[in-house]
């Protein structure tokens, strides 16, 4: 058998263990690994639809934090609506995945990313695909590449924020597109799309609020250009319950669909998205009423390489595969010869990541030596998926349960 063939990705499986089953604590697996605790993960998608449901507001989860088909595929049968994406490329592999609605929440532009959406629009014509438009000449150039072909393109106007980033800054820009759309005809209006995670400074739930209140008073003035029902959505990871609080209970056009795009709460973390969600356990009747919590979901597995010196040990990841912008991954659970060992708190505590190697600063009596295996916690899942061709989905034990890919 070629070597390459047994190796297909970084973290390949390479013996299973006395019951079959590969065990990434029996060291039948490459290390590092990035797993998924699947328990937890179909507890996070039920308990963010149940979320929706209650609400009465359609869920499109943010796609991008994952780019999993598999996972794509499970959040659409749990209910959810759509799924959002990022780009053409991202909507390319959740229409191929099988999801019915795809919400791009991002601009379209280009002749290729343009071609490829009208190719799939022409594959999927019973699917629905929409973009945002924030311009006069980004929506008269997707005008005219669709009219061209005989489709017609959906979008949503985007409404943005004085130094944020893409959107339309002020109210008569937002209303002086939307009658620029709906006089082409390659285009379709369907609502407004708007996020408000771009906010930041002081007062910021008070920031958010007010941005939400305009983005429903300005949906009630763009309504008479869109036929049938009118999508306002917004509300990523860290806002949600607030854009549902204000939106269900501001006027709204008739026939509006409400729609939330959390996307890191699939996987939830050790650090950012944790906090945030603590705090909408805290503020938000809806969520306490949903009953259980989001789990931390990813993990990765890695093992100690060197012991320099006593008050330090490597581990055998780094950079290339794991998040650190949000907070060095730390070390939550500690196995030797697959038994777990207690981990007291500060025993074991990454003080520095390089390409391949994250240091770690040891306690006194801390017992850690070459070849153990330590599991670590991650903050901001986003940019812990994009390093992974594969990822492996595990029991409680850390056996392997299946292999599913991404596609960054």
């Amino acid at each position: 058998m070629n070597a390459l063939s047994r190796a297909p990705h970084k973290s390949a499986i390479m013996s299973a263990s006395c019951d079959g089953q590969p065990n990434l604590l029996q060291e039948d697996v490459c290390l590092p690994a990035a797993v998924i605790n699947t328990a937890a993960l179909d507890n996070n998608i039920r308990w963010m639809q149940r979320y929706a449901d209650l609400r009465g507001v359609s869920l499109a989860p943010h796609g991008k934090t994952t780019m999993t088909s598999w996972i794509f595929r499970h959040q659409q049968a749990a209910g959810a609506w759509a799924i959002g994406t990022g780009s053409i490329w991202q909507a390319y592999v959740a229409l191929e995945a099988g999801v019915q609605r795809v919400l791009i929440a991002n601009q379209l532009t280009g002749r290729a990313s343009m071609l490829l959406a009208s190719q799939l629009k022409a594959q999927y014509p019973e699917r629905d695909l929409m973009c945002c438009v924030d311009s006069p000449d980004n929506a008269r150039a997707l005008s005219v590449f669709f009219a061209e072909r005989g489709q017609q393109m959906d979008v949503l106007v985007e409404l943005g924020l004085p130094d944020g980033r893409c959107g339309c800054r002020t109210v008569e820009e937002v209303l002086a597109l939307t009658r620029d759309i709906a006089a082409l005809p390659g285009l379709r209006l369907r609502g407004l799309e708007a996020y408000e995670g771009v906010l930041h400074g002081d007062n910021l739930r008070e920031q958010t609020e007010a941005f939400l209140r305009d983005a429903a008073a300005l949906a009630c003035r763009m309504a008479s250009f869109v036929d049938g029902e009118f999508i306002l959505t917004g509300g990523g990871s860290v806002w949600y319950d607030v854009v549902c609080n204000v939106w269900l209970a501001a006027g709204k056009p008739e026939r509006c669909r409400v729609v939330i795009r959390p996307g890191c709460y699939i996987t939830l973390d050790h650090g950012t998205y944790q906090s945030s969600q603590d705090a909408i356990i805290a503020r938000d009747a809806t969520a306490r009423q949903v009953g259980g919590e989001l789990k931390p979901v990813l993990e990765l597995v890695a093992m100690v390489q060197s012991v320099p010196q006593p008050d330090m040990a490597v581990a055998n990841f780094g950079k290339r595969d794991a998040a650190f912008d949000a907070g060095l991954p730390q070390a939550i659970a500690h196995y030797r010869l697959g038994q777990a060992l207690a981990l007291k708190t500060g025993a074991v505590v990454s003080t520095g990541i390089m390409d391949q190697h994250c240091m770690l600063r040891l306690a006194s009596d801390s017992d850690v030596r070459v070849g153990d295996i330590l599991i670590f916690g991650l903050s901001h899942p986003c940019l812990t998926f994009d390093k992974w061709k594969t990822l492996l989905l595990v029991d409680d034990e850390y056996r392997v349960q299946e292999e599913v890919s991404t596609a960054f």
